[in-house]
């Protein structure tokens, strides 16, 4: 395997997650190139990872943009609302010949990225990755790792359990600008919800236990239903992180280590069914933001590396060896059971 780090650009630089995602880069041994339009911000962003280099861009100037990603051998996408973002980045990853991915967590983002860039990104030999995220990235390969050698499932239920949600302010955006807009997949495709979200209760490992849950429409109803063969994909989360979202005197995430994280934990629990047999991935961590840029950034490396020569847009659990993937996180950055 080559030990040289290709160049990595990071769109929207001076968000709270692409802070994550550039000290990743760094310490995977990657120069990461910093591009934003305000310029003020960018270069202080520069100034907290030395050795990153800055490049002032709009997404609205086309030319720009493709002069601020020269000499990148990817592209990673912070930048939201992502549905305004995505087209001008996928297009000029795509005229730049080169790997796109993004953290997005809307889901009619997702579905529209699946649907109007696969055949463009075939034809230009690149692969595009959306949603490599907490939201999308991690319950789709939790997924493929529950599914283990199953050629199909009768349901998969990603089971979200967090001890609070002090989102950050492009979170909230996000929350107003997609409010109406949920799918839910049900017998085999991707549908409006009929009625308010379904309750019910789900048992999480220790020291959880069992908690009142919420039907949630994600982004892994879309990435899961790409390339697994079940019916019925289901997201549940408690009911906490919800009202701590729908506060609006909840404040921001703050930071208690050296790295940045915040206080909050996660799990994720998901459990494949088949024909009454049940299979179990889970992991656990802190900070859904910060673990954000573990998943995008070992995804980018696999990909720079050659373990993933797949080309169109395409989902984790489709490019890469799900369980391999996890482990390689663990224990770092998160805890990873199968069985």
């Amino acid at each position: 395997m080559s030990t040289h780090h290709p160049t990595v650009a990071v769109v929207g630089a001076y968000g709270h997650t692409a802070a994550f995602v550039i000290a990743e880069l760094r310490r995977r041994g990657h120069r990461p190139l910093l591009i934003g339009r305000d310029a003020d911000r960018l270069h202080a962003a520069a100034r907290s990872h030395p050795g990153a280099r800055a490049r002032v861009a709009s997404l609205a100037d086309p030319p720009a943009l493709d002069r601020a990603l020269s000499g990148a051998a990817a592209v990673v996408n912070c930048a939201g609302p992502f549905a305004d973002t995505v087209p001008p980045v996928v297009d000029a990853a795509l005229r730049a010949g080169i790997p796109y991915l993004d953290v997005a967590a809307e889901q009619a983002v997702t579905v529209e990225t699946f649907l109007r860039y696969d055949d463009r990104a075939r034809a230009a030999g690149v692969v595009i990755v959306p949603s490599m995220a907490f939201y999308g990235g991690l319950g789709d390969l939790l997924a493929g790792a529950a599914m283990g050698d199953w050629p199909d499932a009768d349901e998969i239920t990603v089971a979200i359990a967090l001890d609070s949600w002090h989102p950050t302010d492009g979170t909230r955006k996000t929350v107003r600008r997609n409010a109406g807009r949920h799918l839910v997949f049900t017998g085999n495709r991707l549908v409006r919800p009929e009625g308010p979200p379904q309750t019910s209760t789900w048992d999480f490992p220790p020291p959880l236990g069992t908690r009142k849950v919420t039907a949630l429409s994600t982004a892994d109803q879309v990435t899961i239903s790409r390339h697994l063969r079940v019916p019925e994909i289901h997201v549940r989360i408690n009911e906490e992180p919800l009202l701590d979202l729908g506060d609006p005197a909840t404040p921001p995430p703050t930071a208690v280590d050296a790295d940045g994280r915040s206080a909050q934990t996660f799990v994720v629990d998901v459990v494949a069914t088949r024909a009454g047999a049940h299979r179990r991935a889970t992991a656990s961590g802190r900070d859904i933001y910060a673990v954000t840029a573990p998943l995008v950034v070992e995804a980018a490396v696999r990909i720079l590396d050659g373990r993933s020569a797949r080309t169109g847009v395409a989902a984790a659990g489709e490019l890469f060896d799900a369980p391999d993937f996890l482990r390689a996180l663990a224990p770092t950055h998160l805890t990873y059971t199968g069985t």
